[in-house]
């Protein structure tokens, strides 16, 4: 195998090596789903405040659940070189895995020509620095990572379920 056959293939650069919008219009429209994931580790001392709702800002879980799923909404006006699209539905869901540790999961789905996991990393990623926002007079030293793709579903490329084991890969 040569070096030239090893190069990854990069779907936004073209033949000439610039950036560049993928065509879709050949595409079909298929049911699409991504979900991706944060983790926040925080002290456990304002985690339990935020579960218990005791933070001055109050209720920072539904405020970044509504973040979330904002952004998702908006992630073509964020990442230049993605397709608007036409959302059916985006879900975020909290969970403690363990002590200090807030996981937070986005999971966007759409019927179009392309995928969803842009919309699903930037609404894990708005749901996170929402929470780091409404928690940061509490511990300034709040740890968002790592952000992540877990599955996707739909589209010419297949099924895709990150490896356990392959957390920061």
């Amino acid at each position: 195998m040569s070096d030239e056959s090893k190069k990854p293939v990069l779907s936004h650069i073209d033949a000439a090596g610039q950036a560049c919008m993928v065509d879709v219009s050949g595409k079909e429209s298929t049911v699409r789903e991504a979900m991706a994931s944060a983790m926040l580790e925080i002290s456990p001392a304002v985690l339990a405040a935020l579960l218990a709702d005791g933070l001055k800002k109050k209720d920072a879980l539904a405020t970044a659940r509504v973040a979330g799923i904002a952004a998702a909404k908006r992630t073509s006006e964020w990442i230049p070189l993605c397709h608007p699209l036409p959302l059916d539905w985006v879900g975020v869901v909290f969970s403690t895995p363990g002590q200090g540790q807030l996981r937070i999961e986005c999971t966007a789905r759409t019927t179009a020509r392309t995928g969803v996991e842009m919309e699903a990393l930037t609404g894990v990623s708005a749901a996170a620095l929402t929470i780091y926002d409404m928690a940061k007079a509490g511990d300034k030293g709040i740890r968002i990572g790592p952000v992540q793709l877990e599955t996707k579903t739909g589209g010419q490329s297949g099924a895709y379920v990150r490896a356990r084991g392959n957390e920061n890969k």
